[in-house]
């Protein structure tokens, strides 16, 4: 038992166990297969940035600045920023390093981010993030192109169930009026605003839009859309990426209040959401930031992407397919007694190099104890290795699952007798 004052961790940092791991493991491949299907590669920034990035790509008003970022002095005096998300860092990378320069990129990222958020289900402090950044192409083809890369990851991991939502916010100058506008139809109606859009109404009234409070969503069901200033050559723009998206037979609908919460996007956006998950709705969302790497001192450079929760993705595999992503062994290596346990090394580390996995038993303890222990570790086969075994004997082969009886066998037809029995595991 544990004292009193054992140390814990931090409130939202979670730990990964080992029964958790076969989930992960599976999700973290798919991610790492799709990428691989549409040529995207690998670019791994640093955990922690600069202040001033954040700053400027998500925006001083935006919920994750304000209030969520892990932000601190080093021993020089700079302000150091835990990433909160990882889109800044691959621009910010691609700036530096000169990927964007008269090129275009395919990358991918992967992995964990920072938010002082209130903990709860598919929301933590310390968070896995994947994601997708296609930089340098300016048509509706590569907007296409990253809904179906999460189309496909879904149907990689047997996800059913998700729903895509879809917007344009249109060009620079439809944005303003629109924003004018808002802030024109939310002035008589701000006492009544929550308190976050209140502070926003006079900075930044397009994250109004975002609030989740019930009477200013009210408030807002009058309000004038962002469709009323699309002018028509965004119009056709986004009703092209319509067409492309339903030739790929994905189904979509457009939300005309969709906007994202950070406010480097400039043109489509979208989310992917489930009902599955309880209020964290959003398992994928993005859309095209075309204004980024010149606002953080770059050239101007066209760019789309998304990111992906893990933790969210991993929670709905778990839901999907509870049952079937149990990693057990294949093996569980049972010793009768000290004088055998050479010979089962040998034995468990020939079936190894056939490529199945075993659990050994480490112990010489009674048979029926170590069957025991062999029936609770999930193995398919127990193999027991009897007291005074020798080469060429004969060793006991008993199936945990199914049907079948005990048998004696051979060493030399134990592997083909493996085989039979695991080939028939669900």
């Amino acid at each position: 038992m544990a004292s009193g004052n054992a140390i814990q961790s931090i409130r939202g940092m979670n730990d990964l166990l080992p029964d958790q791991m076969s989930t992960w493991q599976r999700v973290e491949t798919a991610l790492r297969n799709v990428a691989r299907l549409y040529d995207y590669r690998e670019i791994r920034t640093p955990i922690l940035e600069r202040t001033e990035l954040f700053k400027r790509a998500i925006g001083e008003q935006t919920d994750i600045v304000e209030k969520e970022m892990y932000t601190f002095a080093d021993n020089n005096g700079d302000s150091l920023t835990l990433r909160p998300e990882g889109t800044a860092s691959t621009v910010r990378a691609g700036n530096q390093h000169g990927l964007l320069h008269n090129q275009t990129q395919r990358l991918w990222y992967s992995g964990p981010m920072f938010r002082h958020e209130r903990p709860q289900k598919g929301r933590y402090r310390q968070f896995h993030q994947f994601g997708i950044e296609a930089l340098g192409w300016h048509g509706p083809e590569v907007e296409a192109e990253v809904i179906t890369v999460g189309e496909r990851l879904w149907r990689m991991l047997g996800l059913t169930g998700l729903s895509l939502q879809i917007n344009t916010l249109g060009s620079a100058e439809g944005r303003s009026l629109f924003r004018a506008s808002l802030k024109d139809y939310l002035a008589p109606f701000e006492k009544s605003l929550d308190e976050d859009s209140q502070r926003r109404l006079e900075k930044n009234p397009l994250r109004i839009l975002d609030s989740k409070d019930a009477k200013t969503q009210e408030i807002l069901e009058n309000a004038p859309t962002l469709q009323d200033f699309i002018e028509s050559e965004e119009r056709e723009h986004f009703e092209t990426l319509q067409m492309l998206l339903s030739s790929a037979g994905v189904h979509f609908e457009v939300n005309p209040r969709l906007v994202r919460g950070l406010d480097y996007y400039t043109g489509f956006v979208f989310e992917w959401l489930t009902d599955q998950l309880g209020a964290q709705s959003a398992v994928c969302a993005g859309g095209r930031y075309d204004g980024l790497a010149e606002q953080l001192g770059g050239r101007s450079v066209p760019a789309t992407g998304f990111a992906c929760g893990l933790e969210r993705l991993v929670e709905l595999v778990s839901l999907n397919e509870a049952n079937s992503l149990q990693d057990n062994p294949d093996v569980y290596l049972i010793t009768q007694s000290a004088d055998v346990e050479g010979a089962g090394v040998r034995i468990a580390e020939f079936l190894r190099n056939k490529d199945f996995k075993v659990v050994s038993g480490l112990s010489s303890s009674n048979l029926k104890k170590q069957l025991r222990r062999a029936d609770g570790s999930g193995a398919g086969v127990a193999v027991i290795v009897p007291d005074r075994y020798i080469s060429g004997s004969q060793l006991l082969a008993k199936p945990l699952r199914g049907q079948g009886e005990q048998r004696e066998m051979p060493e030399s037809d134990l592997e083909k007798f493996l085989r039979e029995c695991t080939d028939q595991l669900p």
